[in-house]
Parts: C-alpha cells; sequence; structure tokens
C-alpha cells in the first residue's frame, strides 16, 4: 500500500465523523452556510490563507510551499438536493426535504482530508488552490465563482475534481480525455391554441395533438439529423396540457432535457430543435413560442492533464483498479466551465457495485456516500498535488 493511503487511512476515523456530520445537514445551492464555515474554520486552522464569498458561499484554501511557480487547483463541491431522504441511517439528513443524494458530502472531506495531509505532511513546491465550490445541482456554481474573479485572483496552471460512480467497484478510479461528460440544456415549449368543447373539435385549435405529434418529431432530430457516431439526447420530461377530457385547452406546454458530448452537434440540436417545433405548430395552426436555455456545456478532459492524472492513479492503487479509458456520461458537471478556462481533467471513482454498499444511483433518496473512499481520494488529491508542484 502507498504510504500516502496509509498515512490517510490512519486518520479515516476523523473525516467519516465530518463527512457524516456534513450528511446531517445538508444545505441547497448557494445556502451551504454552514458547510463553508466548517471548511474555512479546519484550512484556516491547518494554516491555508482562506477566502470566503466567491460565488456567494464558496471559499478558497490557499497553501504556498518553496519558491515553485507552478500552481494546482482541486475542486470539490458543497451543496445537496431537494430529495426526501430514505435511507434510514444514523447520520441521514436533519432537514426535511433536503439531503445529499450526490455525495458532494463526501467530495468535500476528500478535498479537506487531503488538505491536512498535505499542510502536515505534504513535500511540494508550489501553490496549492483548495476551491470549495457551491450550487452544482444545476444552478452553476463553478461559474459564479468564475465571474467572482476565482481564477483571475487564484491562478491556475491546472485544475482537478472527482465525482463518485455507483455501479462500479468501490476504490476504482475511471479516467478519460476529450469529452467525458455532456452539455445540458433545457427547453420549454409553449403551444397556444383555441379552446373549445371535446364535442365540437372543429371549432377549436387543439394543442394537444400539435404537442403529441412535436413530441415524436423530436426524436427524429437524433435519428436522422446526427451522426450516428456522435451522441445526442432529446427528452421530454413533461407535457401538460388540460384538466378534464370533455375540454380541448387553450395551451399545452413541453419540457425537453437536451444533451451531447460535442459543441457542433449542441448547436444542430438548437436549430433543429426550434425549426421544427414551429414548422409542426404551423402545420397544426397553433403558435409556439420557445424558451431555450443553454446550460452547462460539454466537459472536455485535455490530454496532458489527463494523462498525468492517470499515472498518479496507477502509482496510488495499480493497474487491476484502474480504468485508463472510461466511456464518456451524458450526465453534465458545471466543473465544465472551469475546463473552458483552464487546462485540466475530472475524474469518478467507484462507490460499489452490485449488492454493496454504495451502489445506490446518486440523485436517489436510499443514496449514501461510501466512506471507504475518503482515505483513498484524498490520498489521490495528496498524491496528485505532490507530483504536480514539483
Amino acid at each position: 500500500m502507498h504510504a500516502v493511503l496509509d498515512a490517510l487511512n490512519a486518520q479515516a476515523d476523523e473525516f467519516i465523523a465530518v463527512r457524516r456530520d456534513i450528511h446531517r445537514h445538508p444545505e441547497l445551492g448557494f445556502q451551504e452556510h454552514r458547510t463553508s464555515d466548517l471548511v474555512a474554520e479546519r484550512l484556516a486552522q491547518w494554516g491555508y490563507a482562506v477566502e470566503r464569498g466567491l460565488g456567494g458561499t464558496g471559499l478558497v484554501g490557499q497553501l504556498r510551499r518553496g519558491s515553485g511557480t507552478k500552481r494546482l487547483g482541486l475542486r470539490g463541491e458543497m451543496d445537496a438536493l431537494p430529495i426526501v431522504e430514505a435511507t434510514g441511517l444514523a447520520h441521514a439528513s436533519c432537514h426535511a426535504g433536503v439531503m445529499h443524494a450526490c455525495g458532494h458530502d463526501g467530495h468535500t472531506v476528500m478535498v479537506l482530508a487531503a488538505a491536512k495531509y498535505l499542510a502536515e505532511k505534504g513535500e511540494f513546491n508550489g501553490t496549492l488552490n483548495l476551491i470549495f465550490q457551491p450550487a452544482e445541482e444545476g444552478l452553476g456554481g463553478a461559474k459564479k465563482m468564475m465571474d467572482d474573479g476565482l481564477f483571475a485572483k487564484y491562478p491556475c496552471d491546472a485544475v482537478f475534481a472527482m465525482h463518485n460512480m455507483p455501479g462500479q467497484p468501490q476504490g476504482r478510479l475511471l479516467l478519460r480525455d476529450g469529452a467525458a461528460m455532456a452539455s445540458s440544456d433545457n427547453v420549454s415549449i409553449t403551444l397556444e391554441g383555441a379552446g373549445g368543447h371535446g364535442a365540437l373539435p372543429h371549432h377549436a385549435v387543439d394543442p394537444v395533438v400539435a404537442a403529441a405529434s412535436i413530441v415524436m418529431a423530436l426524436q427524429t432530430i437524433v435519428s436522422r439529423n446526427v451522426d450516428p457516431l456522435q451522441t445526442a439526447v432529446v427528452s421530454v420530461g413533461a407535457l401538460n396540457a388540460g384538466k378534464a377530457g370533455n375540454v380541448i385547452p387553450q395551451t399545452a406546454s413541453l419540457q425537453l432535457s437536451v444533451r451531447s458530448l460535442d459543441r457542433d452537434v449542441r448547436e444542430l440540436l438548437e436549430q433543429r430543435i426550434k425549426a421544427l417545433v414551429h414548422a409542426q405548430a404551423e402545420s397544426f395552426g397553433v403558435r409556439a413560442s420557445i424558451d431555450y436555455r443553454r446550460g452547462y456545456p460539454v466537459l472536455v478532459n485535455t490530454p496532458a492533464e489527463t494523462e498525468f492524472a492517470r499515472k498518479v492513479a496507477l502509482e496510488l492503487v495499480g493497474a487491476d483498479r484502474v480504468e485508463l479509458h472510461a466511456r464518456p456520461l451524458t450526465a453534465s458537471e458545471d466543473f465544465a466551465f472551469m475546463l473552458e478556462q483552464v487546462p485540466g481533467s475530472y475524474l469518478l471513482i467507484g462507490n460499489g457495485d452490485g449488492d454493496s454498499v454504495g451502489a445506490c444511483m446518486v440523485h436517489n433518496p436510499g443514496y449514501d456516500f461510501n466512506d471507504a473512499n475518503l482515505p483513498l481520494g484524498a490520498a489521490y488529491w495528496a498524491l496528485l498535488a505532490q507530483r504536480f508542484l514539483v
């Protein structure tokens, strides 16, 4: 076992207690006041210079050593989700309707545990910037921190982040260069017709029929407009219209999730969705209005930094616990904003598979972060920092 992992294993109980404390007190995006207080207090105690208020509740802890000019950024996110926890665990959420259902409590504490090790025992030469980010879950906390001057105040030559992955063996590290996670855009479509009695459809203009046709037509964008060797997703998650079977409603609305792993495909999807919806609506005599909201961009890991991250993984846990060329995911991550500005890489750590603890998928009421990953994830960050800052 690697010496850094040995050292972090010795402190595992301390950080398991911290992780479970954060889990018991989850906070939604831009409301992570208690979590931010906890992180800032410990970083200051270990000798980090701490700046708070970036992105609202975000903060950065900086530690300089030696005369080295290299600068490294490590990100951990702090926010929870609006989900009612159903784990029944002793450390389950004490805030009704809010829980850490994605493991951000664990991600925060992995960086925090690495921070303590690097402050007390780390051998590096340069500047370490630990980025504790708010509001990753759909609110763009990374972008908000950047808008508040994150990389202007704390320049980084590379930035890295890690996320747990249920369904993968606990502790397995998965890396990929290039497009690793999809862009995510949200589309609201409103169809305006003319309401009427269900028995007299010829005196109405039915937006429900138009909506049904649009749902089916949207599926042809992926099957007939996107290169079959590319990845794209167009999902209609909500269709709402009317309240009675004998009434043709005035309006119908659709909510779409649109994802891709290529920037050009993302542009194509927007063009085709808008054109198709308007054409379909016109063919049924209804008027369509479209609110197309760009969300997170494609997350693209840079090759050199990902190769460096692979070498650190191989050194720490060996080839049998590392997937060097993992498959991309159609989920999204706002770390993508950081990677548009700074080279870096985003990797995954297995949270458990089969019937093991940690196998429950994220964003599920039964999910919990696998505490066995705390020392391993922290050791990975500590070793990566020491190998980068030389």
